[in-house]
């Protein structure tokens, strides 16, 4: 992967996560000051990777994380996104504080979620705090950040869910970055269930690719490609780039195929 190699490159970098999930022209005029690198060529490399994973609402991890999880058809998965991420970036006070902060878990907790008659409800948010004897463990905040809710549904969310299960087949130090033997892929649209797709390894990325193609021929490839070339003109290093984000992006599964 284009990403897993520009991250493994002898870099420093420093990313303020309110900068992380600010638009990308704001990212850009700031995160330029916080690249130390020798070579100018690999510069370039590492900063159109910070503004592109921030542009696409993702810190920019240096460290895998915990991943929130899914009760889906009564089994539990990963789910390689945050969808409570888009609440607290229009809810900052909202955001959960936890006494312990990791590396592993930059966004300060973990939640889990439940489709439920074809619709996608929040269970729980747990953070991790001192459980004594350097211990740690999980406390339920849940009725902290939605007090007074019994059913918390995530209308706010359009976009694809990622659920990886079965076996690892690479193992990547940064966010979700690892791979997996299998994925269920489900789409949502204001946090209603319109679709699943499940895939294999190689189908998986047989589809990224057709999912790519189909939403190059969009207005909203267009536009981030054009901000994107201000900051280099290699058409080649954008695509490759937005490619391997192309989940992240897409709100919709673009191919039937």
């Amino acid at each position: 992967m284009v990403v897993q190699a520009f991250y493994l490159a002898q870099t420093t970098v420093s990313v303020d996560r309110k900068v992380a999930r600010n638009p990308l022209l704001h990212i850009a005029s700031n995160v330029r000051r916080n690249i130390k690198i020798k070579n100018a060529k690999d510069n370039m490399k590492t900063f159109l990777t910070i503004i592109l994973t921030s542009f696409l609402g993702l810190t920019a991890f240096s460290t895998g994380q915990i991943p929130d999880k899914i009760i889906y058809k009564g089994k539990t998965y990963k789910l390689h996104c945050n969808p409570l991420e888009s609440y607290f970036d229009k809810n900052p006070d909202k955001r959960p504080k936890s006494e312990i902060k990791s590396t592993a878990l930059w966004r300060g907790y973990v939640a889990t979620f439940k489709i439920k008659n074809k619709q996608l409800f929040l269970k729980d948010i747990k953070v991790m705090v001192s459980g004594g004897n350097f211990c740690k463990k999980w406390k339920s905040v849940i009725r902290e950040v939605f007090p007074n809710q019994k059913e918390i549904k995530i209308d706010w969310f359009t976009g694809l869910l990622v659920l990886p299960y079965g076996k690892l087949k690479n193992y990547v130090h940064m966010g979700y970055g690892s791979t997996y033997e299998k994925y269920i892929l489900i789409e949502l649209d204001k946090g209603n269930f319109i679709k699943e797709k499940k895939f294999d390894y190689n189908q998986y990325e047989e589809f990224k690719e057709k999912q790519f193609q189909a939403f190059k021929k969009t207005d909203e490839y267009n536009k981030i490609k054009k901000e994107l070339q201000k900051e280099t003109d290699s058409d080649e290093f954008i695509d490759t780039f937005l490619k391997d984000f192309v989940i992240n992006y897409t709100t919709k599964i673009l191919t039937d195929e």
